[in-house]
């Protein structure tokens, strides 16, 4: 009984002295459960509208101060031409615009009925459906308060527009996310199990004492994935468009482009996880444990970002699936230009030239 117990306590004594092994047991749940409880939500809080009063009377005032005043809507911007509708939903600024229409007051006065339309951006189809629901709601609530003594009743009537998507198919949603998420985990994943499997062979200390530079050995390990990444972007796009029907409204050569400049971050980032990782197995965990969660919940491709609390929405934007989204959904459902997108694009750019030139160093350092 003596050995037997002995044995259990050099085993509780092994597993404490591992990092990686308390890391998994105890890190990872924590990490779950906060981003799973915190993250994933159906409500929407936060979300950014835009109004267009063409009244501007005492009445649609006080609607517009309720509905600010509510946790779930952030009054961004007043446009003054329907013209800006259009201009305001591209830059992604906004997720829904109210409209009010003309003589607000007088109508609701005389008529006993006011119409407000609910124009939303439905390229996240659940996202639009609960604005919408939100707004009806707190419309509602408004009717009751004024129809307290009020005989016959006042009826504020919503009109419900879709832009982008207007028959809600979800599919115009997860063919991009889906399209991140493995280029992501397979040219991230596969470029740092790739070249970790150098340094647990051997061959990678033969490499880095040859005349090859460093960079000419990183770039070569991972110029094969470039080519199969994008092998693997076209099949998504096409299985999207001939089979999901999913639209292509922006220029195919700036998605092509986008799309690449998208592979060699994740390729980048893959890099860098493998000059972390000693082992193809420590190289998997990190790209399986860092990169699957914060892609799929993090980077805004099933719970909308605004809802989360503000050190997630922080974090998120250090997430490159995150600008990826946004740049792809852009230029399919909405036919976004590079003025557009510009910023998102230049983001990419910098955490691409930051992987590099921290995975180029630490190389350099393991060849003095």
């Amino acid at each position: 009984m003596k050995r037997f117990i002995g044995f259990v306590t050099k085993e509780f004594y092994h597993i404490f002295r591992d990092k990686r092994t308390m890391f998994i047991l105890f890190g990872m749940p924590m990490v779950q459960i906060m981003l799973f409880g915190f993250a994933i939500t159906n409500e929407v809080n936060n979300v950014n509208i835009a109004i267009f009063d063409q009244s501007k009377d005492s009445e649609t005032q006080q609607i517009i101060n309720k509905i600010s005043a509510s946790k779930y809507f952030k009054i961004e911007s007043q446009i003054t031409h329907e013209a800006q509708i259009e201009s305001i939903f591209r830059t992604g600024k906004v997720k829904a615009v109210l409209v009010f229409e003309k003589d607000f007051i007088q109508n609701l006065q005389n008529k006993k009925t006011a119409k407000v339309q609910v124009i939303t951006d439905a390229t996240d189809p659940n996202m639009a459906n609960t604005i919408t629901n939100y707004i009806n709601a707190i419309l509602q609530n408004y009717s009751q308060e004024i129809n307290t003594n009020s005989k016959p009743l006042y009826q504020i009537q919503t009109q419900t527009q879709l832009y982008y998507n207007p028959e809600l198919k979800s599919v115009f949603t997860f063919v991009p996310g889906v399209m991140t998420i493995i280029l992501m985990l397979v040219s991230a994943m596969m470029t740092s199990i790739s070249i970790t499997r150098e340094k647990e062979m051997g061959t990678m200390e033969v490499l880095l004492v040859s005349p090859i530079k460093p960079f000419q050995v990183v770039i070569g390990k991972v110029f094969p994935y470039i080519f199969l990444s994008i092998i693997n972007a076209t099949i998504i796009l096409l299985l999207g468009i001939f089979v999901f029907k999913m639209p292509i409204e922006g220029s195919l050569f700036l998605l092509a482009l986008e799309s690449i400049l998208f592979i060699i971050t994740a390729l980048s980032l893959g890099i860098l996880i493998s000059t972390i990782a000693q082992s193809q197995q420590t190289a998997m965990m990190f790209s399986l444990a860092g990169l699957m969660l914060p892609v799929i919940i993090l980077s805004g491709f099933i719970f909308p970002i605004s809802s989360m609390p503000v050190p997630l929405q922080i974090i998120s934007n250090i997430i490159p699936a995150k600008w990826f989204i946004i740049i792809i959904k852009a230029i399919m459902l909405k036919g976004a230009t590079i003025h557009t997108i510009w910023k998102e694009t230049l983001i990419l750019i910098g955490m691409t030239l930051f992987f590099i030139a921290v995975s180029i160093k630490k190389y350099k350092i393991r060849l003095e």
